[in-house]
């Protein structure tokens, strides 16, 4: 059962991706955001119904199509938008920008321009987790086309052998860029490639957020409990194109017009309207509060400060002994940043190189001997 609390926190969720999105499209039309930008329009249930399934500590990655998944987690909207304006006031002080943005406040841990980069990535802090005896996961989103990288295999190998905390999330919107999975993969249903790995593989309907959010629920505790590594497809669809300067000429109108009819914003709003969880008026309230949230966001990033022009070299490496920069509260003055900490003093419990137990063969091998 869905309480009407989690039921409007998700529509919140979603219609504040929805309307940041198209500001920032609107934006890179005004060339306010320069170089590459991709919309997330459309998937919204996929990072909503994973979010609101996990823990805050729980660590999230994801690919270059990053913007809504710290923003969900409660990063500063103002702070990204001024991130893809290239402005001081970013959260990298406007030098990560679309593809590369990064909150640890809200144990963000990037969005990545290498195709399936975070992959590997993503199991290096899941064994970081699992070393130090932490009751969290990590979850690594990344799109359909990543999954033909060679670090895919490499990772679920060793993943699945070492049983780490990991949830690896496929965001299958149908086109790696503008091929569809099935004309490049010869099993285009990525999730069934986890059995090759003794690995678990679920699909969900990624335009349900309820169905993901019950899914994830269910598999981050499978994972907490020590049952291993998940492959998870969420079968979804990108309304715009792959980025800003994407025609997507080759789908067809009639097809995204189908794919409309399935707007996850739509679906939940009318699924409250039908359980009278909320009033049209309620729903139309929260609505336009959203889009006061992003309008205030464009305004911050457009009244911001470009960076200096002695930083042009600066914040490449941190220097030994140099302290952490918490971003809220450089730009905001924020008092109330909670930052992570991590144990230093603790005992590995558990083998890095388990071994299987011998054969009834090799025991009898042994015996004869």
């Amino acid at each position: 059962m869905h309480s009407p609390e989690l039921l409007l926190t998700m529509y919140r969720k979603m219609v504040l991706s929805r309307r940041f999105e198209e500001k920032a499209g609107q934006a890179y039309g005004q060339k306010k955001i320069q170089g590459f930008c991709h919309l997330y329009i459309g998937q919204e249930a996929v990072v909503v119904g994973i979010n609101e399934a996990l823990r805050p500590d729980d660590m999230v990655m994801t690919g270059y199509r990053d913007h809504v998944h710290p923003l969900v987690r409660g990063s500063d909207a103002g702070m990204l938008m001024a991130e893809l304006f290239g402005k001081d006031t970013g959260y990298s002080k406007g030098k990560g920008g679309s593809m590369h943005f990064f909150d640890i406040e809200h144990h963000f841990y990037g969005g990545y321009g290498i195709v399936g980069g975070q992959i590997p990535l993503a199991a290096g802090m899941a064994f970081a987790s699992k070393y130090r005896n932490e009751d969290r996961i990590t979850v690594c989103s990344f799109g359909d086309a990543a999954a033909n990288q060679g670090a895919f295999h490499e990772t679920f190998n060793m993943a699945s052998k070492w049983k780490l905390p990991v949830l690896y999330v496929v965001e299958n919107n149908k086109y790696g860029m503008g091929t569809e999975i099935s004309r490049v993969s010869a099993e285009p249903d990525i999730h069934k490639r986890a059995a090759a790995y003794k690995m678990r593989g679920v699909s969900v309907d990624g335009m349900d957020v309820l169905k993901v959010y019950d899914t994830v629920k269910e598999l981050a505790a499978s994972i907490r409990a020590g049952e291993g590594p998940v492959l998870l497809e969420a079968f979804t669809y990108r309304f715009r194109g792959h980025s800003m300067s994407d025609a997507a000429t080759y789908r067809s109108k009639e097809e995204v017009e189908q794919e409309r009819q399935r707007d996850p914003i739509i679906k939940l709003r009318e699924l409250m309207l039908k359980k009278k969880v909320a009033t049209e008026a309620q729903l139309d309230a929260i609505d336009e509060a959203e889009k006061v949230v992003v309008d205030e966001a464009i305004a911050f990033a457009d009244q911001s400060p470009e960076p200096p022009l002695e930083d042009v070299y600066t914040h490449g490496l941190v220097a030994d002994g140099e302290p952490d920069e918490r971003p809220r509260a450089r730009v905001r003055g924020a008092t109330d940043v909670k930052w992570p900490s991590y144990p230093t003093d603790f005992k590995v419990t558990w083998d890095l190189e388990p071994r299987d137990e011998p054969s009834p063969a090799a025991k009898l091998k042994k015996g004869a001997a």
